[in-house]
């Protein structure tokens, strides 16, 4: 089995507001795989590879790595990318799910319309109509996303009243760690980096340093304490940081 590879750099683009987007990406040739993986970490997204069925499955199925999106190469080894669409939709994931292969006979595109998949792209393909159609299939009104509340293992979050809670403590959070626990919280377990924190919360013409960072990591580690919760956001040195919780579950 091929271990599943993640890579969580951050570049220019924001896609979503005050959401990191991340993306499971499917592809069993190595090469091209790492190529489709730069661009869109470029584009400002958060990255998981898999380069065989079994180990995709897994990812696919699993709540814990909460995915936005998932690109599949329908010709995967082992379990073919229709298999893993197909399963993902029986467990009632609906998140978009683009098929990228070089089948490109009408009933080969119908075929895949029909057993769950949202777009169809056939290679070779240009970056930027993939970046396209991720754009179409995620885009969402920024006050849908504010309104919901987002739980994580023991924590609540409501996002536009800026209200954490565990059990029966609660706390009002500034705007700011706010917008630092929403990048969290959005994405448990997975690491953040200060470089993305930066980018996402304060924008590039901004004079804002790690350390700085670093003290509203410190906040919010302190609020956590205060109304006793389990999670914890630990450092992950040289890289960043990941909210983590025991019997971590993530769901809107």
């Amino acid at each position: 089995m091929e271990k599943c590879l993640s890579s969580h750099m951050w570049n220019n683009t924001m896609e979503r507001g005050f959401d990191i987007m991340k993306i499971l990406l499917l592809e069993d040739d190595i090469e091209l795989c790492s190529s489709i993986q730069d661009e869109l970490q470029k584009a400002g997204y958060i990255v998981d590879c898999c380069y065989d069925g079994e180990t995709a499955m897994i990812h696919a199925l699993n709540i814990e790595y909460c995915y936005d999106l998932a690109v599949v190469d329908r010709m995967l080894p082992i379990i073919d990318g229709m298999t893993i669409i197909k399963a993902m939709r029986r467990k009632g994931i609906a998140i978009p799910a683009i098929i990228i292969t070089g089948m490109s006979e009408l009933n080969d595109r119908i075929e895949g319309l029909d057993n769950g998949a949202d777009d169809y792209l056939v290679k070779p393909f240009h970056i930027a109509e993939l970046l396209a159609r991720i754009r179409a299939l995620t885009r969402r009104p920024a006050e849908i996303k504010q309104e919901m509340h987002i739980c994580f293992s023991d924590l609540s979050f409501n996002q536009m009243e800026r209200i954490l809670s565990c059990g029966k403590n609660s706390l009002l959070l500034t705007a700011k760690e706010s917008e630092v626990l929403s990048a969290f919280i959005n994405h448990p377990q997975s690491l953040i980096t200060r470089e993305q924190l930066i980018y996402k919360i304060w924008g590039t013409d901004t004079d804002i340093v790690p350390g700085n960072v670093d003290n509203y990591i410190s906040f919010l580690r302190k609020r956590l304490r205060e109304i006793g919760s389990c999670c914890e956001i630990k450092t992950v040195y040289g890289s960043g940081y990941k909210l983590e919780g025991k019997n971590a579950g993530a769901f809107i």
